[in-house]
């Protein structure tokens, strides 16, 4: 048997029927029954204190944004334990809560139509063999740390763990493209999924990208999260991939894939997503005439991640300060520590790089005189020179943090 037939045949035996794991879907309107604990995100501008679960399948401890649909938040723990971020703590986040309980591995096929030569059913048998990439790619929520916007916005009031790192293998969306022919005149890929709106009115969950970017070699389609199957709750069976790009383009279970001769004027690109077209998405609170543009490319950010906000420790003159990095679309070139708010900064040591959109481990000994209160600041620059700024930027969507995040230490 190869190394196909293998996976074929995991694919068979892993038809991620939930009621078998103890969570059929009418158990994803239980909420109050899936809380084990209570976790404090420190949220400025509302109630912040979240239930923690694992009673979702194939997941571990995770905080519980919403139940239905699935809004799951990685606590900031698990990313001081490494820069890939393991499938069970990989946060998880749908728009519509009709989500398929299983997949038929066997029927599963993924159309490619619309402006192409020769519309295409791939089965996965057949995706399984076509050649294969892999890529390490940050798949983060457009409103990741939403919940520290003030004054607030409406939408899921994550702190920061609406993120995760993962090595991803599967094949390159040019490929596929290239087997149904594209037509001359062609625009853009529009993309659907097996998830479907709870109202009859309301719009299936599809996003497009740009012909020349679906085109780039990168944008893959992967049924590989760091070296197994994913999970059903991140996309299995295939998801597609969009590195450096926020994860709204990242679809999950994947079966439509449509080229387009005219701009998507469909509702999740031309309503949705949106954020003004100004420097950082900015604008004052309560503006809401300003140009839009549909939210794209992730901004670089830093976390320290050594200990939770407002942790005692005992005084020693030498505090080790570590954490992770991201460049958005671009790799991490550097990052700095402050403790004194800024007036001074001392650039860290990183880690191994394991590509340009992929989280970077950074670490420093910072020297401190005294015992105290201490607000440390991480900051990082990317590899195209944008530094991440000192005030946080505000839209009425909640998209797009990318500044200075504190994280308070208190030496006795």
């Amino acid at each position: 048997m190869d190394d196909f037939d293998v996976e074929l045949a995991k694919l068979r035996s892993r038809r991620r029927f939930l009621a078998e794991l103890g969570m059929g879907s009418g158990a994803l309107l239980a909420a109050p029954a899936l809380g084990q604990g209570l976790v404090d995100l420190a949220l400025p501008g509302g109630p912040s204190s979240r239930p923690t679960t694992s009673s979702f399948p194939e997941k571990g401890e995770m905080i519980l944004q919403r139940a239905r649909p699935p809004l799951l938040e990685t606590p900031m723990e698990v990313f001081d334990q490494g820069v890939f971020t393991p499938n069970d703590r990989f946060f998880v986040r749908w728009h519509w809560a009709d989500i398929p309980t299983s997949i038929d591995v066997q029927g599963y096929r993924i159309a490619v139509r619309g402006h192409v030569n020769r519309p295409l059913a791939i089965p996965l048998a057949e995706l399984l063999r076509m050649p294969r990439v892999e890529l390490a790619a940050v798949n983060q929520c457009s409103g990741n740390s939403r919940g520290l916007f003030q004054p607030c916005v409406a939408g899921a009031q994550w702190r920061h763990g609406a993120m995760g790192n993962a090595k991803w293998v599967g094949v390159r969306l040019r490929h596929v493209l290239d087997l149904a022919g594209v037509k001359p005149g062609a625009i853009a890929v529009r993309f659907g999924a097996l998830d479907q709106p709870v109202v009859p009115t309301g719009p299936d969950f599809t996003k497009s990208i740009s012909l020349d970017h679906a085109r780039d070699g990168e944008v893959m389609i992967a049924f590989e999260m760091n070296g197994e199957q994913m999970p059903l709750l991140n996309g299995f069976p295939v998801r597609l991939i969009v590195p450096g790009w926020y994860s709204t383009y990242w679809v999950k279970m994947l079966n439509d894939i449509e080229v387009l001769d005219r701009p998507d004027d469909g509702y999740w690109m031309a309503k949705a997503y949106k954020i003004p077209d100004t420097p950082h998405a900015n604008v004052a609170p309560g503006t809401k005439d300003f140009p839009s543009v549909p939210i794209n490319r992730m901004v670089p950010r830093s976390w320290i991640t050594g200990w939770s906000d407002e942790q005692t420790f005992s005084y020693a003159p030498e505090l080790p300060v570590g954490g992770i990095a991201m460049g958005g679309d671009a790799g991490v070139a550097r990052v700095e520590i402050s403790g004194d708010l800024g007036r001074t900064w001392h650039e860290a040591s990183l880690g191994s790089d394991e590509g340009r959109y992929s989280f970077r481990r950074f670490d420093m000994t910072l020297r401190v005189p005294h015992a105290g209160r201490y607000t440390l600041l991480s900051r990082c620059t990317n590899t195209n020179g944008l530094t991440q700024p000192m005030t946080p930027n505000w839209n009425p969507g909640g998209f797009m943090r990318g500044c200075v995040e504190a994280s308070r230490v208190r030496l006795t």
